[in-house]
């Protein structure tokens, strides 16, 4: 059987999050699935930031140690005004308003993704991939990921080294709980899923927090996980897919 790569992420990985991230990577852990963890390193929702959480920071280290990967996931994961207004649409419509990157300068997204950096150092993790919030991420964000060393950052449509390629056009799945049209949503993730891996089409799967409210979200989640595998689809981290 020929095989095929494909990505499971778990986003908003911070202390708020910390009980379903611990539950999502239970799930893939049981399937020996690899994934990679989007770490929010600042006070994400209010909250306390990354490296002021010990048990969050242990959790972290451990699951690298089992060959997850760690990755930047933004630094507040909130939205910041400014660029044209049809921007301001498309953050509302894809991230529902927290494209934090979206209408960022070059200047402004080094000053937020050295804050991130700087954060994540503090808990003694080091990471060389960015996915943005809501997959947005504005010209001046993507040039500020090449002059920091990134190796890679994520679009809704593929994954893209840096600082110039290759790019890997994987689709990425995900739910939006509670938003119209949850179930159909389910039912697309599954039916996709299953479609992808028919004709062994690279692709991605998200996993949020919010997902697990509806365990509706968990079953279409995992039943596209498994069919992935039973068609030969080989989970991998981003790090490992742009590195191999």
């Amino acid at each position: 059987m020929r095989t095929f790569p494909f990505v499971v992420s778990i986003h908003d990985v911070a202390p708020s999050t910390a009980e379903p991230t611990a539950r999502w990577l239970t799930d893939l852990d049981e399937r020996g699935a690899p994934c990679t963890l989007l770490a929010i390193p600042g006070p994400f929702g209010g909250g306390a930031a990354l490296p002021e959480d010990d048990a969050l920071v242990s959790f972290l280290h451990a699951a690298a140690g089992r060959g997850h990967e760690l990755a930047l996931h933004g630094y507040l994961h909130a939205g910041v005004p400014g660029g044209p207004r049809w921007r301001g649409g498309v953050n509302r419509m894809l991230a529902r308003g927290a494209g934090e990157f979206w209408s960022l300068t070059e200047g402004e997204a080094v000053r937020r993704l050295e804050a991130g950096l700087g954060l994540l150092a503090d808990a003694g993790i080091r990471v060389t991939g960015f996915t943005p919030p809501g997959w947005l991420a504005s010209p001046g964000t993507r040039r500020a990921l090449a002059a920091l060393g990134f190796a890679y950052w994520t679009s809704h449509l593929g994954v893209h080294g840096l600082p110039g390629g290759p790019v890997h056009r994987m689709p990425a799945l995900s739910h939006r709980p509670g938003g119209t049209g949850e179930r159909a949503g389910a039912r697309l993730m599954t039916g996709a899923a299953r479609a992808f891996a028919r004709t062994r089409t690279p692709f991605r799967i998200a996993l949020h927090p919010a997902d697990l409210t509806r365990p509706g979200l968990r079953r279409a989640a995992l039943a596209a996980i498994d069919a992935a595998v039973a068609s030969g689809g080989r989970p991998v981290t981003y790090e490992s897919l742009v590195s191999g």
